[in-house]
């Protein structure tokens, strides 16, 4: 009797042991929240392609190991949603969507430590701001590369009091104000740095 017991406490240490070393690496996929939100609320709008993204976007999602946000999850709040994922969100950045729609959008990166970040293009003066620790400031934002925009940035989503959009010649702006001062990174300027 004694010997039973001594092996069902041998694999039940081994069932630990293999938990303890393989579930980090399958909880992404298994998350409880996503499967909650996505079993209980589906949409049957179709979510359209996406449209041709920036190479430097490209590279930017795969530095940070970003995974599209799927057509089940999208409508999902930001903060219900794993780590390690790209979509698509208003202003507001409460909800996000897989892919860009008609509507004024930025492209948001929910980092694998869980920080969400507008992505966007803006002036290398907009930018100066940040680095100058101005106080009170705005960047205008676009989510795609424009004339005097041209410099990829990202900046966390809480940092960020107030966010309108703006009709700009065939598109929109995003007036991002900024009461603390943020951590930014700048695409061109971290692979200089790196």
């Amino acid at each position: 009797m004694i010997r039973w017991f001594f092996y069902l406490i041998l694999v039940l240490i081994g069932f630990g042991v293999l938990g303890y070393l393989f579930l980090p690496r399958f909880t992404d996929q298994f998350n409880v929240n996503v499967m909650w939100n996505t079993s209980h609320k589906r949409s049957s709008a179709p979510v359209p392609q996406e449209q041709a993204v920036a190479r430097e976007i490209l590279d930017l999602r795969q530095r940070h190991h970003l995974r599209p946000l799927t057509n089940a999850e999208s409508g999902t709040r930001t903060r219900d949603l794993a780590y390690g994922i790209y979509g698509f969100a208003a202003c507001d950045a409460q909800t996000l969507t897989a892919a860009r729609t008609k509507d004024p959008v930025l492209e948001i990166h929910k980092h694998r430590d869980g920080i969400a970040y507008y992505v966007g293009y803006a002036s290398e003066e907009q930018i100066e701001k940040y680095l100058t620790r101005q106080k009170n400031f705005h960047i205008l934002a676009s989510s795609e590369p424009r004339e005097k925009a041209s410099s990829l940035f990202e900046i966390p989503v809480d940092f960020v009091s107030t966010c309108a959009v703006r009709p700009a010649g065939n598109g929109f702006l995003f007036d991002l104000f900024v009461t603390a001062i943020p951590e930014l990174h700048t695409f061109n300027r971290s692979l200089e740095a790196g």
